[in-house]
Formats: structure tokens, C-alpha cells, sequence
């Protein structure tokens, strides 16, 4: 393997990011941590729990908060609340479980200066109609703007400026990490780049397949333009469940268990044969 910084990067994928803990457990477990870590929606939230604590210990802390009912709130508002609130609002959802899931997990007064290791997370500008890092100052606040998603989320408003999710602009962030240094990236992500995209059949699934195009198409492109001393490895999810596709996906958290046990595995058996070479 290529000598030099490492950085994990963890991609985006809402509830389907459960498979990012079986990726950091196969990781740890082969001996290798972070140098940086850099993250995008889901993927900033694991992240950010990585770069506080870059060992093995802390999947057992993602596994927890994973299967935690505070987990399952954030996204557990009634069906009927929801149209309630999208009728007068842009968001099916409040924000407050998930700020209160980020405290706990993360401390409220936590900043990016007190991790164990460099950390940033990727979210969209509103106003400037770009992509923003966040790097500097308090954690949960940054972390919740790379998560909140369109329509799900409402956006979050840090020094004046609104940000939503991350994916809409920078979905696995290989770049940022190659311009920052890294010389061996491993991928975490969550499995839809294993798999072909069909023409949409329902008007949901419109707007998906163009986010999902749009999505792969950076991450190929920035794959496609890597220096020739970058080496990156793309962590395997084990396999993905047809109903994973579904609108409602990402309230499902019932699967959290068999997504990481499967990416585990499937990541595991790629890094023996990767460490060999």
C-alpha cells in the first residue's frame, strides 16, 4: 500500500450510512486509522464521532447510537404530523431530535479544534449557492447543516447563511481529501455506486434518479483525475436490499443490524486481499 496520509471519507446516504460502522470496524480491525477524516451528511455524522475518537472503540459507540430509540426519533414524527407540517412548511420534520442526538453524541461545547484528529464536513450554501467545509468552530451545528436534507430537514442557519445537505454538492468527497493531502483515501460509502440506476417509473423517483446522476457523476469524475500517488480503496457494503430504494428507506431502521454485520464482512475480506498486495 502507498505511504502517506490517510483519510477516510465517509459519504452520504441517510439511513443506509449504518454500513459505514461495519466499514470502521474492518478498518480498525486491520490496523488502520485516520490521519483526516472528512464526511458528508450520514457520512458527517459517523465522521465526526470517528475524528473524536479514531479507534475501534468507537463503532461499539456508532453501533449504540445507530440502535438507539433517540435514532429512530429523528426521523419518527406520524405520518399525518408530517403532512401537517410540509403543508405550511419546505420540511417533513423537525430538527430538534437530531440537534439533541448530536449533543449527546457529540457534547454541545464541542469544537472541530478539540477532535483527536483533522475533521471537516460538507454542506450547501444557500445564499452563495455553493459548496461550503466546515472545518472551524462549534461541531453540532456544522454537523447538522451536512445533514439536512431537502424536504426532510428544514435548513440550518449558522452566522446568517442557511446550509442544507452536503450531497447535494459533494456526496463522497474524495477531492477535498486528495487536495488536502491524503495519499491513501478509503471510501465509506453506502452502496448505490455498486449498483445500476433505472429510468424513473413513479413521480418520486424523478427527482431521485436526477440527485442520484448528479451524485455519481462528481464522485466518478474526481475518481477519473486522481495524481498518480493517490491510492483509494472503495469499501464494499456487502450488498444492498431492494426495499433500500424505497422513498421511505430512510426511516427504516430496522436493518441497521444486517447492513453492518454485511459491511463488515464484504469490507474485511477486501482489505486482506488489499493489505497482501
Amino acid at each position: 500500500m502507498a505511504a502517506g496520509p490517510v483519510a477516510f471519507v465517509l459519504g452520504g446516504g441517510g439511513v443506509l450510512g449504518a454500513v459505514e460502522v461495519g466499514m470502521l470496524r474492518a478498518l480498525f480491525r486491520a490496523r488502520i486509522t485516520p490521519d483526516m477524516v472528512l464526511g458528508t451528511s450520514i457520512g458527517a455524522v459517523n465522521g465526526a464521532l470517528v475524528a473524536a475518537d479514531p479507534t475501534e472503540a468507537v463503532t461499539d459507540r456508532l453501533v449504540r447510537l445507530w440502535a438507539s430509540p433517540e435514532a429512530s426519533e429523528v426521523y419518527g414524527d406520524s405520518v399525518a404530523r408530517q403532512l401537517r407540517r410540509f403543508a405550511a412548511r419546505t420540511h417533513l420534520h423537525s430538527p430538534r431530535p437530531l440537534y439533541r442526538l448530536l449533543e449527546s453524541a457529540l457534547g454541545e461545547d464541542t469544537t472541530f479544534a478539540d477532535l483527536a484528529v483533522p475533521f471537516r464536513c460538507c454542506a450547501a450554501n444557500i445564499e452563495r449557492a455553493a459548496e461550503h467545509w466546515f472545518h472551524t468552530g462549534p461541531l453540532v451545528p456544522a454537523v447538522l447543516a451536512s445533514a439536512s436534507v431537502p424536504g426532510l430537514l428544514p435548513p440550518t442557519k449558522i452566522d446568517g447563511q442557511h446550509y442544507i445537505d452536503g450531497g447535494v454538492v459533494n456526496s463522497i468527497p474524495v477531492g477535498e481529501a486528495v487536495l488536502l493531502g491524503a495519499k491513501q483515501i478509503f471510501v465509506l460509502q453506502v452502496g448505490r455506486i455498486e449498483r445500476e440506476l433505472s429510468p424513473p417509473r413513479r413521480p418520486w423517483e424523478i427527482a431521485q434518479v436526477a440527485f442520484e446522476i448528479a451524485r455519481r457523476h462528481r464522485f466518478a469524475r474526481e475518481m477519473a483525475a486522481l495524481p498518480e500517488d493517490v491510492e483509494v480503496h472503495v469499501l464494499p457494503t456487502g450488498g444492498l436490499e431492494p426495499r433500500d430504494d424505497s422513498p421511505w428507506a430512510y426511516r427504516d431502521t430496522a436493518a441497521v443490524g444486517r447492513r453492518i454485520s454485511r459491511a463488515y464482512t464484504a469490507s474485511r475480506r477486501y482489505l486482506d486481499t488489499a493489505l497482501e498486495r
